[in-house]
């Protein structure tokens, strides 16, 4: 079993939901440096391939972004709507993400185990903040993530881009 939280991340990383994704991490080589540690596509319902998941490092921080997906709510800013979502690793999602809804927070998606290694789910606060919680799991491969994500949506594994 791995790490609750991953090597090299820390507790709290920003998760931005943008319209034109891929653009936007080229923005971001250029402008901060960052470096592209990760990507995931995925199939969108209209069959376009969008950019279901992405893992950047600036300096000693990542940053994960993703391209809307409005048919499960991720919209980024240009409709009005908030384009971050707080991802917050921890050592036990399950107690975590009951606290929170205990506290008042919405669930948005339950806590699952992912295809990607981690377990997750997603919380809307008090506030209009969406907010991720996560337990590492397991490190599969992109290949594993891949099969298990085709087997999941019941086709084949994106190709790469």
């Amino acid at each position: 079993m791995g790490h609750p939280i991953p090597a090299g991340h820390h507790t709290i990383t920003p998760h931005l939901i943008i319209k034109g994704a891929a653009e936007a991490i080229e923005f971001y080589k250029k402008a901060f440096g960052a470096e592209e540690v990760f990507r995931m596509p995925f199939p969108g319902p209209d069959g376009q391939v969008k950019l279901g998941h992405a893992d950047l490092r600036i300096g000693d921080a990542h940053l994960f972004l993703a391209d809307e997906f409005p048919q499960q709510g991720g919209l980024g800013p240009q409709g009005g709507h908030s384009p971050v979502t707080i991802h917050l690793y921890v050592t036990d999602a399950d107690a975590v993400f009951n606290q929170a809804v205990a506290a008042g927070a919405t669930v948005a998606m339950p806590l699952a185990d992912m295809f990607w290694g981690d377990r997750f789910g997603k919380l809307v606060d008090p506030f209009g903040h969406h907010w991720s919680i996560a337990e590492h799991l397991e490190d599969p491969t992109p290949e594993q993530m891949q099969e298990r994500m085709a087997a999941i949506f019941g086709g084949k594994p994106c190709p790469s881009e």
